[in-house]
This record gives C-alpha cells, structure tokens and sequence, in this order.
C-alpha cells in the first residue's frame, strides 16, 4: 500500500485504479492532498476556498460504496480543483471579487457534475484574475495573487490557477476555462498538460448572475477544460467531460474518438504565428516536439503561417470588445484598485464596432473558420507555440500599452485558435533556464483525440515535469 504522505504525487489514473481495487482507500488519498495543501499552497496560493469536510464526505461515502461491492467510476476518489468562475454546489462562485464572496452555488455547473459522475472529488477552487478581465496573471481582488511554482518572479499564467495547483500536487486535475489562452498558458508556465476543446464538446453553463446567458461572443468563445500532469490523466477527464447536458443545448453527442487516418497523419509546424517573433527557448520547444512526433512516425512540415492569422486577431478583438463595452462603465467598478488597465488598454486601441460592421465581421468569421477548416483537411494536426516567449513577470499586460501589446502577440495562437473554435492540447517539453517550456497540438473540429495521440508520443519522448516542490524566491533570484 502506498504511504499516505505519497499518494498525493500518483497520477490521476494511478489513484483512481487504487481506490477502486481497495489498495487505498478515498478518505486517505483525500487527507494525503489536504496535507499537501496545507504544506505549499501558503507558498503558492493557487487554492482559494478550501472543500475539506465535503472531500471528507465524498470520499467516506465512496469508501462504503466499494465495501458494498458497487463499482467505482473512472475518477474514483481522485481530488480535483476548480475555477472560481465556475458552480460547486454549497459554495460561493466568487470570480475573486469580494462583492460575491456570498454568492452560494445552488448546483454543480454541467462540468463539475461530469467529473463527480465519474468518481472525482472537489478539493477546492482555484484562484482567477478578478472577474477573468484583470489580466492574463492569476492575481484576484478578493485571493491576492498566485506564484508559479517555478520561479516566483514568473506569472504562473492564468486565468486559470488550476495549473500552479496541479503541478504542486494539491490537486491530480483542474477545471479551468478558455477563451483565447486560459487553460493552455496556465499549464504551459507551470510545466503541466491542458485540454481546450472544440465549443460543444463539453457541456457548460457560463452565466454569472441570474437567468440570462452572455452575448454571442462569449457564448461560442469559452470552453472548460481540463488540466493534469500527464496527457493520459488529460484523456481521462475528457472522456468524462464529454457529452450532452439539458442545461447546454451547444453540446453535441459526437464520438469521443474520429475514425483513424490513412497513412502517416500529416503535421504543420508553424514556429513563429503572424511573423511576430518567437524566442529561441520556444523555437527549441517546437523543434523537440517536432522531433518527437517525427520519431512517432508522424509527417510533419514547416509551414509559413496559420489561415488568416491577422484577420482572426482583429476580428477577435473587435467583436469581444463591441459586445462588452455597454457593460463596461459598470464593471470596470468592480475589478479593484488597477484591475480595469487590461481592458482599457485593449478598448483604447480597439473601439466597438458599429451594427453593420458586426454583421460584416460575423460574416468574417464563418470565412476564417472555413480557410481553417481548409488547411486542417490538409494538415489534421497544427503545431505551434502556446505562448511565444518563457513565462513573463507579473502583471506585464496591465503595466502600459507596450506590456499589453507584448502579452497579446505572445498568446495570439491561443487567441487565434480560440476564435476559430478548434482543439487544442498543450504538452510539456522540457526545462530550460529553470522554467518549463511546452507547445500546442492543434487540431480538426471534434478531433480532440488525434491532439491527445500526438501529444501523448511527445510526452513519452520528452517526459514529465511535474509535481514539483515550490521554489523559494531566494532560489529564483539566483537562477
């Protein structure tokens, strides 16, 4: 039997297979990440609400199950945290703001429901920029601000904080969010593996207050998504997340797996989106997953550049921006002492747009979606850079409009695939200069499983990184 001050460091799959055959049991392997928690989320603050008595009973109560003889589920016993945008029934849904630190939940949202279905247990939210409009750093109003594990001068990415708590160990997966970067940036800056599905594949209910549901923009854009440290654990949450749900009329029952692919599956590198620049570190990223996969079989080319990738920026821009700015007067109220600089430096430089010009850029947008679609029956996987520089400082994005620029053409793949409304895996490749590096798989419409193949053989050729021990900033000075 494994010691309970280990069980924390198994993989999802690893822990899941332990409870159900009765070798350890849910209640220890939940006190063994409560312990944990205790131990480095003061160094870390990527766990805001603690759901330590509720695990307890979650747990004991899948304990009596198994001694009954029922059969456990997939993710039987495994803890996992989640987003502070998101519903766990009996809590507060903050988004870090103090003013909805009393806003309970009245129900698990359709993605919590999903995971607990399948044996996971809540351990806590994770922290988030306030509101999600702070910036891409996790620091909220309400928590303060979360530390990459790595280096503490290093933002640990966001909007997730799910991704500082997985590669720690407090918690085997996270629920995060993505709309242009959110789960993928979080797990690529602390050197763990990430899921944004293609909108429809996971069912979601992303209201924040009351019965009405937000504009088209955010309707399409953002998915929940999973995060973990090995892309075997990442499968396993899909394939609980996966499916429909009567709350979500978006989703659709469409086969966790696509029919295989004749021949080698053909791979376009792009290294550098846009023509932008991309750091060595990262340009040595790619290169090794390209590697990988090659050595894998897989038949991967250099390509010049993505579809459309200026026009999908613009367009992105553009209609995020129009649909939020008759709300922003009053939100901008609520997002603390500086916390309104991120989007008001997007605004400044990109004004909404009027009712022709949002119908003509919603006619874009199905074209862009189109010449993606083109060059993926093309090439079926994509890969690029999660973000095109090592992890930055600390609220860089919010510091002027040059720091802001900076963020934004680092992430713009993210961004760009987002808009497009296509898979995509981010996967660890290694460590250079302290810090974790990764890259992305991208791929068709519903194909999340060919991005999961790919991303497994570049694991399984390049490693895993994580969980890790917080590093002390003393040590991080002297890297």
């Amino acid at each position: 039997m494994d010691g309970q001050d280990t069980m924390w460091a198994m993989t999802a799959a690893g822990q899941a297979a332990a409870v159900r055959s009765g070798r350890i049991s849910a209640a220890d392997l939940v006190d063994s990440h409560l312990e944990r928690i205790a131990e480095v989320n003061p160094r870390v603050n990527a766990v805001t609400q603690l759901m330590a008595d509720r695990a307890r009973e979650d747990a004991a109560r899948m304990d009596r199950r198994r001694a009954a003889g029922e059969e456990l589920g997939p993710l039987a016993g495994v803890p996992f945290t989640v987003k502070e945008t998101t519903p766990v029934e009996g809590v507060p849904t903050t988004f870090g703001l103090p003013r909805f630190r009393a806003l309970v939940a009245a129900a698990d949202a359709p993605p919590v429901a999903r995971l607990r279905a399948a044996g996971a247990v809540p351990i806590g939210h994770s922290n988030m920029p306030t509101l999600v409009l702070a910036g891409m750093h996790t620091r909220s109003e309400l928590f303060g601000d979360t530390v990459n594990p790595w280096d503490p001068s290093r933002t640990p990415g966001g909007s997730s904080g799910d991704g500082a708590a997985v590669a720690t160990g407090m918690a085997a997966l996270g629920l995060g969010n993505d709309s242009g970067g959110s789960v993928r940036i979080p797990a690529s800056f602390c050197g763990v593996a990430g899921l944004k599905p293609t909108p429809g594949r996971f069912p979601a209910d992303h209201r924040v207050l009351g019965p009405d549901d937000p504009g088209p923009a955010s309707q399409m854009l953002v998915t929940d998504g999973p995060l973990a440290r090995t892309v075997a654990d990442l499968r396993l949450a899909y394939e609980a997340l996966a499916g429909t749900d009567p709350r979500d009329p978006r989703a659709v029952p469409v086969p966790l797996d696509g029919p295989p692919l004749p021949g080698p599956v053909r791979v376009a590198l792009v290294a550098d989106p846009g023509g932008r620049g991309v750091h060595p570190a990262v340009r040595e990223a790619l290169t090794a997953a390209a590697d990988a996969l090659s050595d894998a079989g897989y038949d991967v080319t250099e390509v010049a550049d993505v579809p459309r990738h200026d026009e999908a920026l613009e367009a992105y821009g553009r209609i995020t921006l129009t649909e939020f700015a008759p709300t922003w007067p009053a939100v901008r109220q609520l997002l603390g002492d500086g916390g309104d600089r991120y989007i008001q430096l997007a605004m400044e430089k990109t004004p909404p747009a009027d009712a022709a010009e949002l119908v003509r850029l919603m006619g874009a947008w199905l074209g862009i979606r189109r010449a993606w679609a083109e060059f993926l029956d093309r090439y079926p996987l994509l890969l690029g850079p999660v973000f095109t520089e090592p992890p930055v400082e600390p609220g860089l994005e919010s510091r002027d409009a040059a720091g802001r620029q900076r963020v934004a053409d680092g992430m713009r793949l993210c961004t760009v695939t987002s808009f497009v409304g296509v898979p995509a895996v981010a996967v660890p490749t290694g460590i250079r200069d302290g810090l974790p590096c990764g890259v992305q798989v991208v791929g068709r419409a519903f194909r999340e499983d060919l991005c999961l193949a790919a991303a497994q053989e570049i694991e399984d050729r390049l490693g895993v990184l994580a969980p890790v021990d917080p590093r002390p900033a003393a040590a991080a000075e002297t890297r």
